[in-house]
């Protein structure tokens, strides 16, 4: 079975497909970055906040200045226009995946799972001859030119999708989207005003309708476009989901980044035909002799091998959630980086409160001096920002004079329609705790009962 798939992965394939997904990647991020800045979220998300929640072990991540990260992205813009042309391909490549890559870990506050997809995508970008056709790289130095690449460089990128579309099929399979709808049947209603479907969005079985074909759709569709007789229908569904997502949910490029990354996974006729309407630089070849340039053995049999452990980490990383207790929507320890996408409606307001152990003199925080308007949202819901707010208070009263800080947090969240309740314990002093992978064990149960909400809620 090994020599069989050895045998698969390494045999040679048209790089017709890998060409136009390399102009398509490129062309995508191209566009992203200039939106990005053009929308004024630079300076918006890089600039203007005070302070940032970086990732766990990531704390040495800063941003740069105003000018550093406009600086940044320039690079980033480039560098993408580079992997869109094929031009100093690999240079291109490794920049884009860190520069990118750099600016994702700087605040989880703006973590988004297409962000996640694109770094992934960056850093498998940078291990394919993907400049060796049809590229401003061969127009240089035409002795680069090939017509065929070994199956893995097309495969992976169809396997790293596929795992996407798949977990997010799995992470729909909860009671509160199946049973109940949620948190379809709050967001839908809110869509009334659309021509044709509007009145629709109203009904309750509209909303367990788009659950079940969401769940379905997810869990199916690589299989489906894997499938040579079934890839048409299965990709203009493709096409009428993330374009009704698009319409109705406002989530920004991550619908086009899903129809036009999808297009891996057509034939390489079908991907020779595109590249055939521009033949002006794709006859730069130095013969009409097909050419295969395999990869130096050893050197690729290192890479399958770190590609297989790549892809061993993408499927168990999904499912850490189950090494901690309670609901993962809830605590969301072990909820980034699983491909769960727009799941839940959570909400919350955070109360924090410093005392001075010397004088037992407590200050409640105005959290707006310290955070924006959306920092300031999505630390209330997440118990591990919640923590990294805390030590930035901490440190900011030891700074004053303070020598031991204690802080604590009310932190009053709803999920998926369900009464605001008390998301961490009231008492805990988290100035003395430690950020880790360990689960928080401030984190109060999901099914803290109301009444001793209340009774907790009058601390102050």
């Amino acid at each position: 079975m090994l020599q069989i798939l050895k045998a698969r992965l390494t045999a040679p394939v048209s790089a017709a497909p890998l060409a136009v997904f390399r102009i398509i990647f490129g062309g995508m991020m191209l566009g992203s970055i200039v939106r990005f800045i053009a929308k004024g979220w630079v300076h918006e998300l890089y600039v203007a906040p005070k302070v940032y929640f970086p990732f766990y072990g990531f704390e040495w991540v800063k941003p740069l200045g105003e000018t550093g990260m406009y600086i940044l992205f320039g690079l980033m813009a480039f560098s993408a226009l580079g992997i869109m042309l094929g031009l100093f391909y690999r240079w291109s490549a490794v920049l884009f995946f860190l520069s990118f890559t750099y600016v994702e870990l700087i605040d989880k506050t703006n973590y988004l799972n297409h962000y996640y997809f694109v770094s992934i995508v960056a850093l498998l970008m940078i291990l394919v001859p993907a400049h060796r056709h049809f590229s401003l790289d061969v127009l240089r130095k035409p002795q680069l030119w090939v017509s065929q690449v070994p199956g893995w460089t097309v495969l992976i990128f169809q396997l790293q999708l596929g795992l996407v579309y798949f977990y997010a099929g799995v992470a729909k399979l909860n009671a509160d989207w199946l049973f109940e709808a949620m948190p379809l049947r709050y967001w839908l209603p809110a869509h009334t005003h659309l021509p044709l479907i509007g009145p629709l969005l109203d009904e309750a079985w509209v909303a367990f309708l788009f659950c079940w074909f969401g769940a379905f759709y997810d869990l199916t569709i690589p299989f489906f476009l894997s499938w040579r007789k079934s890839r048409p229908l299965a990709y203009f569904t493709v096409v009428v989901f993330h374009v009704l997502t698009a319409v109705l949910f406002q989530i920004g490029m991550f619908p086009y980044i899903m129809m036009l990354s999808t297009l891996i996974f057509f034939s390489a006729g079908f991907h020779e035909k595109i590249l055939y309407t521009f033949r002006g630089i794709a006859k730069v070849k130095p013969s009409e002799t097909t050419i295969f340039a395999p990869v130096f053995r050893p050197a690729q049999g290192i890479l399958l091998s770190l590609l297989a452990l790549h892809f061993l980490v993408q499927v168990l990383l999904p499912w850490r959630f189950m090494l901690y207790p309670d609901k993962l929507f809830w605590t969301e320890q072990g909820y980034r980086f699983s491909w769960r996408v727009m799941l839940m409606e959570k909400a919350g307001t955070a109360f924090f409160y410093v005392r001075d152990p010397q004088t037992g003199q407590e200050t409640e925080i105005h959290n707006l001096d310290y955070l924006t308007v959306n920092q300031e949202k999505m630390m209330a819901t997440q118990p591990d920002m919640l923590l990294q707010f805390a030590h930035i208070l901490r440190d900011d009263f030891k700074a004053k004079g303070i020598a031991a800080p204690e802080v604590r947090a009310e932190a009053y969240v709803t999920m998926n329609g369900r009464g605001s309740r008390l998301l961490i314990d009231p008492k805990f002093n988290l100035a003395a705790a430690t950020d880790d992978f360990r689960h928080k064990h401030w984190i109060l149960p999901f099914e803290y009962n109301a009444q001793q909400s209340e009774a907790v809620g009058q601390i102050k």
